[in-house]
């Protein structure tokens, strides 16, 4: 047998890499021969190389570090069955030979500890738990009967998965013929009776129970033949059976979690996040559905509030990428002296303040999507930075020389015109070609007021959630004021409007008079709530009335009512009430209240 390294942990478990006269690298050059996607493992991590009849690891100054049972090291040379570590990957070295001849430089290791070759199996119970597919299992099953054979004198073996006698015999059935040895009546005495050794035919045979049920079988024939050897052996299957078990328990926990993650995905919705049936959202979510999948730029635009962030984060869980991070970034937040910082990371030392490494967004985001929000904001300098990144895709961290590739998806929002800015020069029209090669809309919530009802309710169930209330739901009298309210706040209006409504509410309805002060005053006029129409035609008639005391002046009819001078405009906007005004004015007073 040659010697060969086998991934025992990591994503990549179950691969096996022949170690021949040619060096062996491992890291994330595309060429190594073990590629690696962390984004700390290095470009050329490490290297496995032969010298003599030996091999040695290298690690190829590597900030991370390789490390060879549990240590670190720069270089070392390798036995059989060593543990080499990098990053979350664990590899096993096989050297091929099943024992050293004792030589001077190297001891003898034909009693190599079992306490190692034990640690092999937690690694390869691990994979199994985090496998995906049954190739993958067989592969890892085939590897676990290699190890037990490095504990005991195996002759052949066989592990059968199974929740009870008549499926364990079955999956037997399906590959006995590739063995030898007949294990059919040691399968059935070890379902029957637990462990089982059967001395005339060197037979030692394990169950394996998962949550106390039967779950697996365990067997082999072994090349001893005495008796106290045979006890011995199947002391240590035991052993390796309950180890097993714990591996397949989690691997059975992790595919349950899963199946109720995907149950309640439906029925919440959490595909997408984004809550409503009209037809203007059922435009955006066929589009979402159609770029999601492409791996290219995309601009969402939109008013502030209408889920431009659910949208990036909905193109996010229906790509390829949903495995990986997606990290937002608000750059309206972003200072010039901050810009670099925050989103390329820093060396330790850069500047002053600079005790560690950072990692930026940018490189947070490595594999996965970048949100960049409220993209229109950015000053023109940093506009020129970004678009070096997305032109380039690489970047290098503030005080650092190397340049790191960047395998991200770009989108972008904002609520600006961003051809309006770029016809004016406030935004860099190259940059605007760069992010604006799909454009999404997220439409305001006036334009689907079908969904208003619904988005209601759904931010009602969520505050009173939060707050620990009973509440049933939205009497007609309000949920006719949420409809007629023109929502210039959009759906984030309508959220914090559900939420004061739970917090000052006292019934188990949601009433007009929960609702905040700027809804009521502009509820229909044909609404069933007289009290808030009463209240509100006094408004009226006040507002109507200091303006003509006040000929038309709006700051004089804003101290007549005590009232704030822009929150008087903002009332006569709401109410619909210039019209009336100009009316009440007169031809003479018209031009003044226009203002």
């Amino acid at each position: 047998m040659s010697a060969e390294l086998i991934v025992v942990n990591g994503p990549l478990a179950g691969t096996r890499l022949p170690l021949g006269r040619n060096e062996v690298l491992i890291g994330r050059a595309p060429n190594s021969h073990l590629v690696l996607s962390e984004p700390d493992i290095g470009w050329r991590h490490c290297s496995i190389r032969r010298q003599g009849d030996r091999f040695v690891a290298t690690d190829l100054r590597t900030s991370l570090g390789t490390y060879v049972n549990g240590i670190r090291s720069a270089e070392r040379w390798l036995e059989d069955r060593d543990q080499i570590g990098v990053g979350r990957t664990v590899l096993m070295f096989r050297s091929g030979e099943a024992v050293r001849e004792e030589t001077p430089a190297a001891p003898a290791a034909d009693t190599k500890p079992v306490l190692l070759a034990a640690c092999s199996l937690v690694f390869l119970f691990r994979a199994l738990a985090s496998s995906n597919g049954q190739a993958q299992t067989a592969l890892l099953q085939e590897q676990i009967l290699r190890l037990v054979g490095d504990l005991v004198p195996l002759g052949e073996g066989l592990l059968l998965l199974g929740g009870s006698y008549d499926e364990l015999r079955a999956r037997y059935e399906e590959c006995c013929s590739r063995y030898n040895t007949n294990f059919y009546s040691t399968l059935a005495r070890v379902c029957e009776e637990g462990a089982f050794q059967d001395h005339a035919a060197s037979i030692a045979g394990v169950p394996l129970y998962l949550d106390g049920v039967l779950g697996g079988a365990l067997l082999v024939q072994t090349a001893s033949h005495a008796a106290h050897e045979l006890a011995a052996h199947l002391d240590t299957l035991t052993a390796i059976a309950s180890l097993a078990s714990v591996g397949f328990e989690a691997s059975q926990e992790v595919e349950t979690l899963k199946a109720e993650k995907a149950l309640l995905e439906e029925q919440i919705g959490a595909n997408t996040g984004i809550v409503g049936k009209s037809a203007a959202i059922r435009r955006l979510l066929d589009m979402v559905a159609r770029v999601a999948p492409r791996d290219t730029t995309v601009l969402i635009t939109g008013e502030s509030g209408t889920g431009k962030e659910l949208v990036a984060r909905a193109l996010h869980q229906q790509s390829p990428r949903s495995e990986r991070p997606f990290v937002a970034v608000n750059c309206a937040a972003l200072s010039e002296n901050l810009f670099e910082s925050e989103l390329f990371g820093h060396e330790k030392g850069a500047f002053t303040g600079a005790v560690s490494l950072k990692r930026g967004r940018f490189e947070l985001a490595q594999g996965g999507t970048i949100f960049l929000d409220e993209v229109g904001e950015l000053a023109p300098a940093l506009q020129a930075k970004l678009l070096r990144i997305l032109q380039q895709r690489e970047f290098e961290r503030v005080g650092g020389t190397q340049a790191h590739p960047l395998d991200i998806r770009v989108i972008a929002a904002t609520n600006r015109d961003l051809n309006e800015d770029v016809r004016e020069g406030r935004f860099r029209e190259d940059l605007y070609h760069r992010l604006n090669v799909v454009n999404l809309a997220s439409p305001p919530l006036r334009d689907r007021r079908d969904d208003i009802p619904l988005l209601a309710r759904y931010f009602l169930q969520r505050s009173a959630e939060r707050c620990k209330r009973q509440v049933a739901g939205l009497s007609p009298e309000a949920e006719e004021i949420l409809v007629q309210y023109p929502w210039p706040g959009n759906v984030r209006e309508l959220e914090n409007a559900m939420e004061r409504a739970v917090v000052f509410g006292v019934s188990e309805w949601v009433l007009p008079e929960d609702l905040p002060e700027s809804l009521l005053e502009v509820a229909p006029k044909d609404s069933k709530a007289k009290y808030h129409q009463s209240v509100g035609q006094a408004k009226h008639d006040a507002i109507v009335d200091a303006y003509v005391q006040a000929r038309g002046d709006y700051k004089q009819a804003a101290r007549l009512l005590g009232l704030h001078p822009n929150y008087l405009l903002r009332l006569v906007r709401n109410l619909n009430l210039r019209d009336e005004i100009h009316r009440a004015l007169g031809d003479g007073g018209a031009a003044a209240a226009s203002r």
